[in-house]
Order: C-alpha cells, then sequence, then structure tokens
C-alpha cells in the first residue's frame, strides 16, 4: 500500500509561495491562449519583474553572428572588464517560442559578474516561425563561431563553456555533443533545468502540472510551436536524454528546481552523463519551480544559485 498523497505546494518555501500566489491575483491570461507575438510581448514586459538590478559591467557589446544558412544571429556580449577573459555562450529559455538576450540580461550580466568572466547571449531564431531544428542550428552556428573567432573579440578561446535555461539548456547540452563530435574542447555545459525528454511522462510532470509557473498546457504549447511533426520529439537534437552517445562531452553543472516538471528528466540526464563517465555536479534547489533564477529579488535561493553557478565556472575555466 502507498501512503496518503502529499499535496506538493507543501514543498514550496514561504517565498516561493508568496510569488506563485502574487501571480495568481494578476490574472494573467494563460500563455497558451496566446499567439506567440503576444506571449512574446506579454513575457518581456514581465521579465525584469522579480530581477535584481542589472549589474553594470564595463563591456556591453551587441554584434551578429553568421549563420550557416546566411541569417545574421543577434547577440549580446557582457564583460567585466576588457582583460581576455574566458567566456560563457548563454542561450535563452523561453519553450524555443518567447525569450530573448533582453529577457535574460540581469541572469547573463550576474553571471558575469560573479564568475568574472564574458558572457555572450544569444538570440537564436524562434518557433513557430523556425521551427526545429533551426534554433539548435543556430546555436551550434554560435558555438562554432565563437570558437573560431573569440581572440578577434579579445576573449581567450582556449577557456569557452555553453550554457542556459530551460530549453536554452537544452540547447547548450546539445552543442556540448556537437562539439565533441567536432574536437572542439569545451570547460563546461551549464544547465538550468534543462529539457532532455522527448515526451512529457515523468512523475514530475503530472506532480508539478498546474500552479507552478511552467504548466504542462505551455508547455504542449511550446512544443506544438516548435516541432515539424511528433517525429521530431525523438531526434536528439530536441530531446539530449537520446543522443545514443554521451562519453567525452564537456563536464556539467546542473542547476534543478524541485517543484518543476522537468526535473526528474534533468536527473536523468546527469545520470546518463555519469554512466558514460562525464564529471557532473548537480544542484537540488528545494521548495522552488521553474524560472526561479529569475526571481533573485524576491527568491533568496535565486541568489544562491547564481553563485554556485559561477562558482562552477570559475572552477572550469581556471586552468
Amino acid at each position: 500500500m502507498t501512503g496518503p498523497r502529499v499535496d506538493p505546494r507543501t514543498l514550496l518555501t514561504p517565498a516561493m509561495r508568496g510569488v506563485l500566489e502574487r501571480m495568481a491575483r494578476a490574472r494573467q491570461a494563460p500563455m497558451q491562449t496566446l499567439t506567440p507575438q503576444q506571449a512574446r510581448v506579454a513575457y518581456e514586459a514581465g521579465a525584469g519583474m522579480l530581477e535584481i538590478p542589472a549589474p553594470a559591467l564595463a563591456r556591453v557589446q551587441d554584434l551578429h553572428i553568421p549563420a550557416h544558412d546566411g541569417h545574421a544571429i543577434p547577440a549580446r556580449l557582457l564583460a567585466p572588464s576588457d582583460a581576455p577573459l574566458p567566456v560563457l555562450l548563454y542561450f535563452h529559455g523561453g519553450g524555443f517560442t518567447i525569450g530573448s538576450t533582453a529577457s535574460h540580461d540581469v541572469l547573463c550580466r550576474r553571471l558575469s559578474q560573479l564568475a568574472q568572466c564574458a558572457v555572450l547571449s544569444i538570440d537564436y531564431r524562434l518557433a513557430p516561425e523556425h521551427k526545429f531544428p533551426v534554433a539548435a542550428n543556430d546555436a551550434w552556428d554560435a558555438t562554432a563561431w565563437l570558437a573560431a573567432n573569440a581572440g578577434s573579440l579579445g576573449l581567450d578561446a582556449t577557456r569557452m563553456a555553453v550554457g542556459g535555461d530551460s530549453a536554452g539548456g537544452t540547447l547548450a547540452a546539445v552543442c556540448a555533443v556537437l562539439a565533441r563530435d567536432a574536437g572542439l574542447a569545451l570547460a563546461l555545459q551549464l544547465l538550468f533545468y534543462p529539457g532532455c525528454a522527448a515526451h512529457q511522462d515523468t512523475p514530475s510532470h503530472a506532480r508539478f502540472a498546474r500552479g507552478f509557473v511552467l504548466e504542462e498546457a505551455q508547455i504542449t504549447w511550446f512544443f506544438n510551436q516548435y516541432i515539424r511533426s511528433p517525429a521530431d520529439r525523438d531526434d536528439w537534437r530536441f530531446a539530449p536524454l537520446n543522443a545514443p552517445d554521451v562519453e567525452g562531452v564537456a563536464p556539467a553543472w546542473f542547476g534543478l528546481a524541485e517543484c518543476d516538471p522537468l526535473v526528474d528528466e534533468g536527473v536523468q540526464y546527469a545520470d546518463k552523463l555519469r554512466a558514460a563517465g562525464v564529471p557532473v555536479e548537480l544542484e537540488l534547489y528545494r521548495g522552488v519551480t521553474h524560472e526561479f533564477i529569475k526571481m533573485g529579488r524576491a527568491i533568496a535561493t535565486a541568489r544562491q544559485a547564481h553563485a554556485d553557478a559561477a562558482a562552477a565556472l570559475q572552477k572550469a575555466f581556471t586552468p
């Protein structure tokens, strides 16, 4: 016999519960009821509401990166100095449909400041205008370009990492595999609650399906914008857990949220990497939800996660 079912809301920290209550009172239209364009506007409008103040940095530079199909990928370079720093290539979250360098500017500035590294944040193309695998292709094009051109930006190409949150974490994981295949040595893959699985069928998807920021209806809506057909879900560039071989990929740091539909698949991917002999460090942040790392003004755990991620970058970048 199983014991009584525990209400997952009891897992939440008081601060996280307060954020969710304020979100409920705001009565915003569910994202899945909006058009992608409306969803982008709504997300950008709310992206900074719970962020810490944006750290000032010595270097902020907008540039474009050539994709293999001729598209110019917008990017933003952030750095605390003009020294030849190591660099984190960062992919923002947003279900491949929303989000931008602007929505994740504070987070990237924070990582740059704390880790004393450069961060190159990528505005890869979004769905539904650009379906799978365009985002993955843009991410890899940016990775290969940075490896070849970091020196021209005054950065240290020998100390390079990839990272991202949610869908951006998926893209970072994909680039880590492609980098291994291309013989490109990465210092780290920095993964905040990455999407890793082909289907939403883990226990955490059921347990945190409603009321925990990222809802199942929203995940389904995101993926319906992104994939061309159900077969795309089985492609490892959509679901890194389907990668046939991850031996030799870059060491990984995972920052997972306990009350997140994606937490189980994040743990599963960490286990897959460990089984292949990849060094893995995993932090499970208790009592918080998806998107918590962008809530540093309200959630102390977010500020701790920033510090932990920065420490992992510093360690990885140390010769």
